[in-house]
């Protein structure tokens, strides 16, 4: 099987990782939070021969989400979202577009739970709850590539703030422990916002985690 690599577009007022998920020598993509521009954010896969097959959402805040309408009603991808988000994704309070950006709310085409496997061709991930930022955050693990997308929950040496509606520090931190950090230690770790790492690497580093 092919490699599996990760392409990275940085956008938003909160500088935003949005990630794209292929095997190599293949167009389809998994989109993973799709900031805002959904069309710019088409526009330059399609510049490099990529299709957007399925949308993920780490969690439901507003600079994660506000891209997601003009993607799928461009290419017609599913959004997957937790069930547990549709507080957020319902209330532009609640996902605190109304107080930073354009109030702007979500219908996803699929709710998914924790431990579902999704497969799309032959990209398969775990989805891994890991509320705490916000009430239904999750991961994707992709386990045989060792990869993990982290949302908001896991930063380098660091973690998303839990100041916002639905947010717990406490559980965030028993999120970490439980779910993320009895993962390999070589599994890299891709944040919602600044740069990548490893989970051995927060283990040893990340004030958080200790």
């Amino acid at each position: 099987m092919a490699e599996l690599k990760i392409g990275r577009i940085m956008l938003g007022m909160c500088q935003t990782n949005c990630y794209f998920l292929y095997r190599e020598g293949e167009k389809k993509v998994i989109f993973i939070d799709p900031s805002e521009q959904g069309k710019y954010l088409n526009d330059k896969l399609v510049e490099n021969g990529f299709e957007v097959e399925a949308i993920l959402l780490t969690h439901g805040h507003f600079d994660h989400i506000m891209g997601c309408e003009e993607m799928r009603r461009i290419t017609g991808a599913k959004i997957y979202v937790m069930a547990e988000e549709k507080v957020l994704l319902q209330d532009p309070y609640v996902n605190c577009s109304a107080q930073w950006a354009k109030p702007c709310t979500l219908v996803p085409d699929v709710w998914i739970h924790d431990g579902d496997e999704l497969v799309f061709g032959d990209k398969k991930c775990k989805v891994i709850a890991t509320p705490g930022h916000t009430i239904g955050g999750c991961c994707y693990y992709f386990e045989q590539d060792d990869i993990l997308i982290s949302g908001d929950t896991l930063f380098l040496e660091s973690v998303g703030r839990t100041d916002f509606p639905t947010g717990s520090m406490s559980t965030l931190k028993r999120s970490i422990q439980d779910k993320l950090l009895t993962l390999p230690e070589n599994v890299k770790v891709y944040p919602g916002h600044g740069d990548s790492t490893t989970i051995a690497n927060e283990k040893q580093y990340n004030p958080f985690c200790q």
